[in-house]
């Protein structure tokens, strides 16, 4: 296996993520000169290097991961609470795309 950050790049891979964690890593590579893909790329290598994870993954980084999700779904609850809009059921269907 080659040097995943120098190699050639021939191949994709995307993911789904949330647009503003994107911005939040894209800001915080770049402080490093880095993009997303070359981070992406440098994870890569270091798991190819480790063998698996290139840092311990536990019980207790699960926790704090969850912890920090429901504090993002707390924040974004409390803004639909604050929000004045209201859809009746066939909106809000409609906007989901989910069929009666």
């Amino acid at each position: 296996m080659g040097n995943v950050v120098s190699s050639a790049k021939t191949d994709m891979f995307r993911i789904r993520m949330n647009p503003e964690i994107r911005e939040e890593l894209e800001r915080i590579y770049a402080k490093n000169g880095l993009t997303l893909t070359d981070a992406v790329n440098v994870f890569f290598q270091q798991s190819i290097n480790a063998g698996g994870f290139p840092f311990a993954v536990n019980e207790d980084n699960a926790e704090i991961i969850k912890a920090k999700a429901l504090s993002r779904l707390m924040k974004e609850l409390q803004k639909g609470d604050e929000c004045a809009e209201v859809y009746d059921a066939d909106d809000a269907c409609k906007m989901l795309g989910l069929s009666e």
